[in-house]
């Protein structure tokens, strides 16, 4: 089980490092408040050998309003495939020191 400081230590390297893109604007998860959202998805799969189909499954099921609401979508829509992959990375190199 995981405690609040490693969840808080995960979501800061992932919202420091993983971003959306708008319009060709950068923004990062910590910045768009969804960097411990998406820590607190991940990390009880992470002992269990969290997969790319997993984590794409968890992103889509993340929903974000766009326009105060007029519109949602997905995370997933909203982080480029280079972003995810870095996501990846850092969910297996957390999981790697746990």
């Amino acid at each position: 089980m995981a405690n609040n400081q490693q969840i808080e230590e995960l979501a800061a390297e992932i919202g420091d490092k993983v971003y959306i893109d708008v319009a060709k604007w950068h923004l990062y998860l910590q910045d768009a408040k969804l960097h411990t959202l998406v820590a607190e998805q991940v990390y009880p799969l992470l002992t269990g050998g969290l997969t790319g189909d997993k984590l794409t499954e968890i992103l889509t099921n993340i929903s974000i309003d766009l326009g105060g609401g007029r519109l949602k979508t997905s995370l997933l829509n909203l982080i480029p495939v280079t972003s995810q992959a870095r996501l990846m990375d850092i969910l297996q190199d957390y999981a790697r020191n746990l």
